[in-house]
């Protein structure tokens, strides 16, 4: 078998490498720090720090998030802009009260608010996004620090990020991460993965009544501000695979080969199943135990109880078996370094993202339950030969291998490129 070679973390360009500031446009075009604007979920928050982490600034980082109100009312106002929920929230309740809209669904107890914006990262506080806030830091640092990158990910940081953009257009170079819909001009890059362009294809638009197409985005082809990539960016990459194989070589070294680690995700919109997808992993995952050594599983934090449930049912005293418990520390980065081979759930970009990019075997499983832009999604990940579907007939003792996927570090290239056709580098 040929060697794998894993996507490694770009630096800056070669030729603008060692160079004092003075040869490339002195202080005010390296770009030293980064500010995440983050909302609340892991997996669009990865996306952020592992591009950051890609272009070298994961030293020289600050958190910020978005937040909503929750509890009660507010987990029917979801669907609305992040700025309007917090109006609309703030008007209800001086009128109602505050009690009233913090009743949590089961029972008459009530929803305690956030203790920390940081709870869920490790970090004991986020700083709240606040865009005069950070406006003002980006142009009074300017002259000292030079310009600030802006990452962005998820449609509640959408209104901020392109706030910052519009009102320190000179001090910032603002990257938004998963599509905005429309209006591009209000970021410098704008990151997303191929599928979300699925609306405009012929097959998409059979599905829509014509009356309905105006409300479908995007409206418009990408254009030279947008990097397309397969799935999402993340950490993973091989000096972080590096670095976890030795941090968790005591546990993961001694266990049988092959290791298999599966992951099981949680229905989504585009993805819908119940406890008859959890059947059908775990009966498979019988058929295939005697050509395992170990196998690890795991939950996300969307995995409803009734699935977890079923699979600690049917596998969890089985001695080959261990299911994490989802207590501290997570196994997640041990087992993409240690894992011969993987079984992802088809509703988790992020965990087949992060699967792909190791260059080992990859199982989907409960494809035929997804639907729209996903049903792309899937296809591409076949087409470029990541994937294959679980069966439950492998043979987890053969190993099959491709060039990994390297998304992270192709849009960090795309952001140096960026930069330097504004004038500007990065200088970690």
């Amino acid at each position: 078998m040929k060697p794998i070679r894993l996507p490694e973390p770009p630096g800056s360009p070669q030729s603008m490498g060692g160079l004092p500031d003075i040869f490339e446009g002195g202080v005010y075009g390296v770009i030293r720090r980064a500010v995440i604007i983050g909302n609340g979920f892991p997996a669009s928050e990865n996306q952020s720090i592992g591009l950051v982490r890609a272009l070298g600034l994961s030293e020289k980082q600050t958190l910020y998030r978005v937040t909503r109100p929750t509890g009660g009312i507010n987990e029917w106002l979801h669907w609305l802009p992040v700025s309007i929920h917090k109006k609309l929230y703030y008007i209800i309740s001086r009128i109602y009260g505050y009690s009233q809209f913090l009743i949590a669904r089961r029972g008459t107890k009530l929803a305690p608010l956030p203790r920390g914006n940081g709870v869920g990262i490790g970090l004991s506080s986020v700083l709240e996004a606040d865009v005069k806030n950070i406006v003002k830091m980006a142009k009074e640092t300017f002259e000292k620090d030079g310009p600030l990158l802006v990452v962005a990910s998820g449609r509640d940081t959408i209104s901020i990020a392109s706030s910052i953009k519009r009102l320190a257009s000179d001090n910032v170079f603002v990257v938004q991460i998963q599509h905005p819909r429309s209006h591009l001009d209000r970021f410098d890059l704008v990151i997303t993965p191929q599928h979300d362009y699925y609306p405009l294809s012929p097959h998409a638009q059979e599905q829509v009544p014509r009356f309905l197409r105006k409300w479908i985005t995007p409206h418009e082809p990408p254009n030279e501000r947008v990097v397309l990539t397969v799935g999402a960016l993340h950490q993973v990459d091989s000096a972080a695979l590096r670095s976890e194989a030795t941090a968790w070589h005591d546990e993961f070294a001694p266990l049988l080969k092959p290791l298999l680690v599966v992951n099981i995700g949680g229905p989504t919109r585009y993805c819908r199943y119940s406890t008859d997808l959890a059947k059908q992993l775990t009966a498979s995952l019988h058929n295939v135990l005697t050509s395992c050594g170990s196998v690890r599983i795991s939950f996300s934090r969307r995995t409803p109880e009734k699935i977890s449930n079923m699979i600690l049912k049917e596998l969890g005293t089985h001695p080959k078996i261990y299911i994490w418990d989802g207590e501290e520390p997570n196994p997640h980065m041990g087992h993409l370094a240690w894992g011969d081979a993987f079984i992802v759930t088809a509703d988790s970009v992020s965990m087949l993202s992060e699967a792909c990019s190791t260059g080992k075997p990859v199982y989907v499983i409960g494809a035929e339950h997804c639907t729209w832009k996903f049903v792309d999604f899937h296809k591409k990940l076949r087409e470029r030969g990541l994937v294959r579907p679980f069966t439950g007939l492998e043979d987890m003792s053969e190993s099959w291998s491709y060039p990994p996927l390297s998304d992270t570090s192709e849009a960090a290239s795309r952001v140096h490129k960026a930069l330097a056709e504004r004038g500007w580098r990065l200088r970690p």
